[in-house]
């Protein structure tokens, strides 16, 4: 069911979401989805939520840079995706306007940022980076850069992209950019 879903929402955005052809697309009854989902957010949230529980566990190389550049090669490859593309501008559009779907796709980036902040973590406890960094910080700033080629300039999404993104976190992590100033959460 989630599988129409994204399928549905990449091809046709989230305004034209609607249950009753999610129920028909996935050969069930229009009554299940609506007890399930009751709302098109509904389905979007669980969407969200199973998306960011199957995406792939962080891989650990032993240094900074390499964690960061297997984190953005997988943010790059996700986003340069026709699909997943798709699905992340549709889902990115529709949270502008509406407030749980919004919710549920801070929470989606919230598990996936959980997942990849220990890297920054172990850095610091290997003297690569100052402590006090702000490791979601640093999760954040490896990908905004392929995040805007995606929604704003239209560049292209490929491992060159990826890799200048984390080189530019790591550069500015070891600086001390990311790391937290009293008085600031």
């Amino acid at each position: 069911m989630l599988q129409v879903a994204g399928d549905t929402l990449a091809e046709q955005g989230f305004a034209h979401l609607d249950l009753a052809d999610i129920a028909r697309r996935a050969e069930v009854g229009k009554t299940t989805v609506y007890r399930r989902w009751g709302t098109v957010t509904g389905l979007v949230a669980d969407l969200l939520t199973d998306m960011a529980e199957q995406s792939l566990p962080r891989t650990e190389t032993g240094s900074l840079l390499g964690d960061l550049k297997a984190n953005a090669r997988l943010v790059q490859r996700t986003l340069a995706d026709p699909r997943q593309g798709a699905l992340f501008k549709a889902v990115i559009a529709a949270a502008t306007c509406e407030a749980k779907t919004a919710e549920a796709l801070h929470h989606f980036y919230d598990i996936r940022v959980k997942e990849w902040a220990p890297c920054v973590q172990q850095a610091i406890d290997r003297g690569e980076v100052p402590d006090g960094t702000d490791t979601h910080e640093v999760i954040r700033a490896v990908s905004a850069p392929l995040y805007y080629r995606l929604l704003t300039s239209g560049d292209r999404l490929d491992e060159a992209a990826a890799d200048r993104a984390a080189e530019a976190a790591a550069v500015a992590a070891r600086a001390g950019a990311y790391k937290r100033t009293e008085g600031l959460a």
